[in-house]
């Protein structure tokens, strides 16, 4: 999900990797690796990327939490249900 994202925003702003990877910090292994979810990718990151693709953090955010909630819930049995009783609790909020 993130991953896929990524990528998408980088090829819409005519990035190729290293160059994105220069801009971050890290080699361009990195981000092949955040960009083909083998690599989880940090909030702080996450704000860099951001930045460098020129749209508000709360574009992305919903993916990089999505990310999170996965890798906590995809092997459970109860996911759905457990995924639902968060639904219900945001939704009184």
């Amino acid at each position: 999900m993130l991953g896929e994202k990524l990528k998408e925003l980088r090829e819409n702003n005519g990035f190729v990797q290293r160059q994105v990877a220069a801009a971050l910090g890290v080699d361009t292994a990195y981000v092949s690796k955040m960009e083909n979810n083998d690599k989880p990718v940090s909030r702080a990151k996450l704000q860099s990327l951001a930045k460098l693709y020129h749209i508000k953090e709360k574009t992305i955010l919903p993916y990089w939490l999505a990310e999170k909630v996965l890798t906590v819930v995809q092997n459970e049995e109860c996911a759905t249900d457990a995924l639902n009783i968060v639904l219900t609790e945001i939704d009184k909020k």
